[in-house]
């Protein structure tokens, strides 16, 4: 801010005189330099250097600007004082406490309208903590009973509407419309009310009815508020004393933890399976080794040389083991004897996906085509097809149905009649991602789930009977793999970005029975074991890991025995 010329010098040179000057209540020593020196000024166009507080000589153009930018003087002061400061604060009153009135409030409005809980993102170094929807079954259930208590406490129970699990973001924001007939009255029930009963006629509350006199043919009623004991409702009681469904727990930790050195972090590839007889093949870099489940031993079946191994797939029954190449070719091998016995071309680019239909082995590849190859017959292939744009990296066949579904980057299933025919039966475009995921329920004829990357993180179930879509889950993450269970009615999953986790669903409400963490990469490779009870994963981060995951087959008992009765579809 300027000062008037001549206090400022006068007030700089006596200071420096050592002498006791007195200064005006107006005059103030000179703004202090900043360190760095001159600044300049950042709205003109002149290169003088200003320093901070000073006036440039050419901010105004005449005197009268000039005096309007002079300090105020002794008169001024005066002035004010006598006169006061014509600006006075407004009074603020503060109240201690916020009581909310919910007179004239729509509620059902209101319930629409709030958002859903949001994602939380944990920060960087930070171990990445599962969200909301991953928590375990039993404390979900929980955290329901108690809103529901909750709400049946606070409102009537035709007041509020009651949360359905299946809402979407998209219905909760739909706000209803206003004139609405299906709204509910606003509650008359008093939430801060604590009146002894028989003082509430003072207030202008409903006198409660007197106790009725014993009688013979009084028989007291429990349910009454007068004879309950607790602080809750009759109502609520009946609902916290209903019998829960019992769930099985799922082991949070692996049973076994296998180092897999030189495992492809690829998601287009498919470098695991497991046998008929209980034996892992997983493709690790140029070779391809064996892991006995049984007895732990570990056998290295083949080494390719100049070229690396891109998938894995057991026959359905037997010990021959089909292995696909960068270079687009197909070795088929007897694990029992560790011979090669054939190798077939027809692929141009690598082969990432095979799937076998007792001797018909299906190859899906880079270069977009699927062949279908019989291993008895000194072909290379029987049968091509050709409806994919992109990389086929999904292949799975339903042996009952005779269908064959085909999964692509270019976001597409496509399902083959056995027929075998060059144009497809269904195709389902539904997803908006890389397609890797597909699985053949055992239990219910024609259904399909299949499941998209990171853009999509959704699970679609489709119908191959009519050609239709049944419903849809989203995930919250890259769908890598799908297997159904062969004991129950339920669908395991592993994921990529963002969770990293494996999470077993129950088939139909899609409700989450567990989600299981350990790997810090994609969960990229999924295998299960001959009787249905283990899942093994693998991951980026070079590790196998082996899950106890579903229970085994309960056998019928008849008369005091067992007997294993085959499942009627």
């Amino acid at each position: 801010m300027p000062y008037p010329p001549g206090k400022a010098g006068a007030s700089s040179s006596s200071a420096s005189a050592g002498m006791a000057a007195t200064t005006t209540p107006y005059e103030r020593p000179p703004a202090a330099r900043p360190s760095s020196g001159l600044m300049p000024h950042a709205g003109s166009s002149s290169k003088t250097p200003t320093t901070i507080g000073q006036l440039r000589p050419t901010e105004y153009a005449n005197d009268d600007h000039a005096a309007a930018a002079r300090m105020p003087d002794d008169a001024d002061l005066s002035r004010e004082r006598v006169y006061g400061s014509p600006r006075r604060k407004r009074q603020r009153i503060d109240a201690d406490r916020f009581i909310p009135a919910r007179s004239g409030r729509d509620l059902q409005s209101g319930f629409h309208l709030i958002p859903p809980p949001p994602r939380p993102t944990p920060e960087r170094g930070r171990p990445r903590s599962p969200p909301r929807g991953y928590r375990s079954q039993r404390s979900e259930e929980a955290d329901e009973t108690f809103r529901e208590l909750l709400r049946a406490e606070l409102f009537d129970s035709s007041a509020v509407p009651q949360a359905s699990p299946r809402w979407t973001s998209d219905e909760r924001m739909r706000t209803p419309p206003r004139n609405s007939p299906s709204l509910p009255a606003t509650p008359q029930k008093n939430l801060f009310s604590y009146v002894s009963p028989r003082h509430q006629h003072l207030i202008g509350l409903s006198t409660p009815k007197k106790t009725p006199q014993r009688g013979h043919n009084f028989i007291p009623d429990p349910r009454l508020d007068a004879y309950s004991t607790t602080p809750i409702s009759y109502h609520s009681q009946q609902m916290l004393l209903a019998p829960r469904r019992q769930h099985r727990t799922v082991a949070k930790v692996p049973i076994k933890v296998l180092d897999a050195p030189n495992l492809a972090e690829d998601f287009y590839l498919n470098l695991m399976d497991w046998g008929s007889s209980d034996v892992l093949a997983v493709g690790l870099g140029q070779g391809v080794f064996m892991y006995n489940a049984q007895n732990g031993k570990v056998a290295k079946l083949c080494t390719l040389e100049d070229d690396k191994v891109t998938s894995v797939s057991w026959i359905q029954k037997g010990t021959h083991v089909a292995v696909g190449t960068k270079k687009g070719l197909v070795q088929i091998w007897d694990a029992q004897k560790f011979k090669r016995l054939r190798t077939m071309t027809g692929h141009t680019a690598r082969v990432g996906s095979l799937a076998w239909n007792a001797h018909i082995l299906s190859t899906g590849s880079r270069d977009r085509t699927i062949l279908h190859r019989d291993v008895r017959a000194p072909e290379q292939w029987v049968k091509q097809l050709t409806g994919h744009k992109q990389e086929v990296c999904g292949l799975k066949w339903n042996c009952q149905d005779g269908q064959l579904a085909s999964g692509s980057n270019d976001n597409t299933v496509l399902v083959w009649d056995k027929s075998m025919d060059h144009k497809p039966l269904w195709v389902f475009n539904e997803h908006i991602a890389a397609v890797k995921a597909l699985a053949w329920s055992p239990h219910q004829r024609g259904l399909l789930a299949s499941g998209g990357g990171t853009a999509d993180r959704r699970i679609i179930f489709h119908d191959t009977v009519r050609g239709t879509m049944r419903n849809d889950v989203d995930t919250g993450s890259q769908v890598c793999n799908l297997m159904w269970s062969k004991n129950s009615n339920e669908l395991v999953s592993t994921h990529g970005y963002i969770q990293n986790n494996l999470v077993i669903w129950k088939y139909p409400s899609m409700t989450r029975v567990a989600s299981l963490t350990g790997h810090t990469y994609r969960v990229l490779y999924l295998a299960m074991s001959p009787d249905g009870t283990q899942v093994v994963t693998g991951a980026g981060d070079e590790t196998l890991r082996f899950w106890e995951v579903f229970k085994p087959k309960q056998p019928v008992r008849l008369l005091g025995g067992s007997i294993d009765l085959p499942v009627i579809r």
